[in-house]
């Protein structure tokens, strides 16, 4: 193939031809418009002249270019030329040969289709940062080097080394990688390993990070057995991303953990992790709902900082919304936060999730809400697979560009012989201090319908005593004794008016009274205090069932 005949088709190359055969622009309209042709001129102080660029040889320009460059032409690609920066990457090409056999690199790389797109619409085409077989990579530029429908067109293939630019890429994708890799490992640390299992509820959560071009956020979860049979459930969602967004979850999971110990309301828990979200980070926030489930009363109390509504469904089916009150997110400071409830009866379930699941770019967030009641409604089986249901409904896959968090509790309707490990009893405590004989003897009756063993049946009568004492000593009417047996535990409460909290101290030998709580500490698996809406306090204390007898 004659190059001679190739370069007066290169681009530009007819047009500065004709241009040399037109008739020269006079002197006197110079100025008018035109410009000059590139030409040589023999300057006045005698230095040799430059030669003009319509002058310079194409292909000794292109033997000189660092840059790999090969001409093809026909509709098999054959080689025209390539140049020794070509040959030195590549090794030496046989010109007339098609390009299929004679420059497999180019084939390697998926090189080919795109000289026939080059081809047929006599448009340049570039292929970016690819990696050929002398482990270099380069960017491919092919570029049409003739008119349109000439049946014997050629394209330049011209490719530049970017190997250092691949390199410096490859390694920060690396380090973010690492990062990730870094801030997932932290996170998962930080979330439950194991999630409690209270005696009431049956619960399953699922944690997805975001894909691999998205960094790991703050979402958690926790589930916090709080005694007395009640169960405590959070779910939040720390702004930001990376490894400081998943420290500051595990700081706020730390501290929910050690204010449920004080078994307090969900507003107060609330009000304290504003503060302490605040001393962590004044620029960071966070959104949460902390909820308590009590089964003697088959609610679901809860309290919420700016985060998604909690979803029930009931067993019949019916979702509802908890959407009020809620307050602004953790952080914000300056605001009183208050408690709700919802039911969640025998048979109900609940979702607990954050905006991962169901935040949209392209919709409105309530639309993905009402797609997940949607979902949930349909959603039947254990609270696992209803878990999964939810996130594959919601189209949250490895590469999903958030964090996914979803925390799913049931309250099961026990019937036949499992609802008779699940029992009540409760007696209203009037009167003066016959009170008391009225309650041991109640309690007794109840621990042997229940048949339990005596030695049970004994501490359980001496704790009711100690109780309920305690409270005609130091607390007010209305007076209440509960009694509630799970398929693992004996629990025993008392509730009075009064909101003063007792606490276990040692008694001196000549005291009269403060044993009580002492006694309780000691003969129960373990025992707790907290007020009651409405003012007013409880005191209860459990017994672990010793194994085959439940």
């Amino acid at each position: 193939m004659n190059f001679t005949r190739w370069s007066a088709r290169l681009p530009g190359t007819q047009r500065r031809a004709a241009a040399r055969t037109e008739t020269p622009v006079s002197p006197d309209r110079r100025g008018e418009g035109s410009v000059p042709a590139a030409r040589a001129e023999q300057p006045a102080d005698g230095t040799p002249a430059v030669p003009a660029v319509d002058e310079l040889p194409a292909r000794d320009v292109l033997d000189r270019v660092p840059a790999l460059v090969a001409l093809v032409h026909g509709p098999d690609h054959r080689i025209a030329y390539v140049n020794d920066a070509y040959t030195a990457a590549f090794g030496v090409r046989e010109t007339g040969e098609p390009a299929r056999e004679a420059l497999p690199e180019l084939a390697a790389l998926g090189l080919l289709p795109l000289l026939d797109q080059v081809l047929r619409s006599g448009k340049p085409r570039t292929l970016k940062s690819r990696k050929a077989v002398d482990g270099r990579s380069y960017t491919f530029t092919c570029t049409p080097v003739a008119e349109d429908g000439d049946r014997d067109a050629g394209v330049l293939v011209f490719a530049t080394d970017v190997t250092d630019h691949a390199e410096a890429a490859e390694r920060l994708r690396a380090s973010e990688r690492r990062q990730r890799e870094t801030a997932v490992t932290l996170q998962r640390s930080l979330l439950p390993q194991e999630l409690e299992q209270p005696d009431d509820l049956r619960i399953a959560a699922t944690y997805q990070p975001g894909g691999t071009e998205a960094a790991v956020g703050g979402d958690w979860y926790d589930v916090i057995t709080l005694g007395g049979g009640r169960t405590a459930l959070v779910i939040g969602d720390v702004m930001g991303r990376g490894v400081r967004a998943a420290a500051v979850m595990g700081q706020l999971r730390t501290a929910v953990r050690a204010y449920a110990r004080l078994d307090l309301p969900p507003h107060e828990v609330l009000q304290l992790l504003d503060g302490l979200a605040t001393e962590i980070d004044a620029n960071q926030i966070a959104t949460c709902v902390y909820a308590v489930h009590d089964p003697n009363e088959g609610r679901l109390v809860y309290a919420s900082a700016g985060h998604l509504p909690i979803l029930v469904r009931d067993e019949n089916g019916t979702v509802s919304r908890a959407d009020e009150p809620t307050g602004p997110p953790l952080g914000t400071g300056g605001w009183i936060h208050s408690s709700g409830s919802i039911a969640l009866g025998p048979g109900a379930t609940a979702v607990l999730y954050t905006d991962g699941l169901v935040e949209r770019r392209d919709e409105d967030l309530d639309e993905g809400i009402a797609a997940l009641e949607r979902a949930l409604a349909g959603a039947t089986g254990t609270p696992q697979v209803v878990c999964d249901r939810l996130v594959r409904s919601a189209g949250v896959t490895a590469d999903h560009d958030d964090d996914v968090a979803v925390l799913v509790l049931q309250h099961p309707a026990r019937t036949g012989p499992d609802g008779d490990l699940f029992r009540n009893a409760a007696l209203e405590l009037l009167g003066g201090v016959e009170a008391a004989p009225r309650a041991r003897a109640f309690a007794s009756g109840v621990l042997t319908s229940w048949r339990f063993p005596a030695e049970l049946h004994d501490l359980g009568v001496l704790a009711t005593s100690e109780l309920v004492a305690n409270s005609l000593q130091h607390g007010t009417p209305p007076m209440r004794l509960r009694l509630r047996r799970t398929d693992r535990r004996l629990i025993i409460e008392v509730t009075d008016g009064d909101d003063h909290l007792p606490r276990r101290r040692r008694a001196e030998p000549g005291d009269e009274s403060g044993r009580g709580i002492a006694i309780v500490a000691t003969i129960a698996s373990s025992w707790g205090c907290r007020r009651t809406p409405g003012g007013g306090k409880a005191v209860w204390c459990e017994f672990v069932l010793p194994k085959g007898k439940h």
